[in-house]
């Protein structure tokens, strides 16, 4: 992969290096995007089932969406995508993820550092005491119930109309604060304030690398668009960033 000189120059000075990732890289793994052709809310209306409102007033189908969501990805392995990321760790002192996927495919790669603005789908806390737990695999009530108060069980995911999840936000929000290069991959950049990180970055210095499959409200601000498969295009930079480091 040829890559241009200011890049070069960045990777050989970079200390802090974050990966912000939405579902396009989990795409690769069987996992539908939201927005694409086969996206989950063509056949779900969000705002209906993915909400406050639901969890208290359709509850029954709620918890139905949201354990079919769990059985769905409970399997799913991560993709060169996901690993060259990780591998990143061996190159750069600092290296963190911002993911917006609740999957946990970055931990299952062996990221060390991830920061999951929009929570997991594998645990769960009461809505009364904060009691938390993972998921386990088999349930037989509908709607699970605290093993500590009884009180609501829900998933451990940022619903619409919710604030983003704590203490992963602010810690994702110091690191694009710091970060010398910032790569925004499959991710459309739409969806605010998750899309507001990329600015975030590029306001402080950093520089900018978007990976995706087509441009973004980012790319015309970004130093850096590599249109593609992230799990094609993100193991070419570990080879060149350990390259370029004299790491090969």
């Amino acid at each position: 992969m040829e890559l241009p000189e200011g890049f070069k120059k960045k990777c050989s000075e970079a200390k802090s290096v974050v990966f912000f990732t939405g579902a396009g890289i989990s795409a690769e793994s069987g996992i539908p995007t939201f927005r694409g052709e086969d996206g989950l809310w063509r056949k779900f209306r969000a705002e209906e089932i993915a909400s406050l409102d639901a969890l208290y007033n359709n509850t029954k189908e709620f918890f139905e969406f949201y354990r079919e969501r769990f059985l769905s990805l409970r399997d799913k392995l991560p993709n060169p995508g996901h690993y060259a990321i990780s591998e990143m760790e061996s190159v750069f002192p600092d290296v963190s993820v911002i993911t917006q996927n609740i999957d946990g495919l970055h931990r299952k790669a062996g990221s060390k550092q991830v920061f999951e603005i929009h929570g997991s789908i594998f645990y769960e806390y009461c809505q009364t005491c904060r009691y938390r737990q993972r998921v386990p695999d088999e349930r037989d009530e509908e709607v699970p119930r605290c093993p500590e108060c009884g009180g609501l069980l829900r998933p451990d995911v940022v619903l619409f109309g919710e604030a983003m999840h704590e203490p992963d936000w602010s810690k994702a929000y110091t690191a694009a604060s710091s970060a010398d290069i910032f790569f925004s991959v499959g991710t459309s950049a739409l969806v605010y304030p998750a899309a507001s990180l990329p600015f975030v970055a590029l306001e402080r210095g950093a520089y900018i690398v978007e990976v995706n499959l087509t441009d973004t409200p980012l790319s015309r601000y970004a130093n850096l668009v590599l249109h593609g498969k992230s799990g094609e295009i993100l193991p070419e930079l570990v080879r060149a960033a350990k390259e370029i480091m004299g790491r090969l």
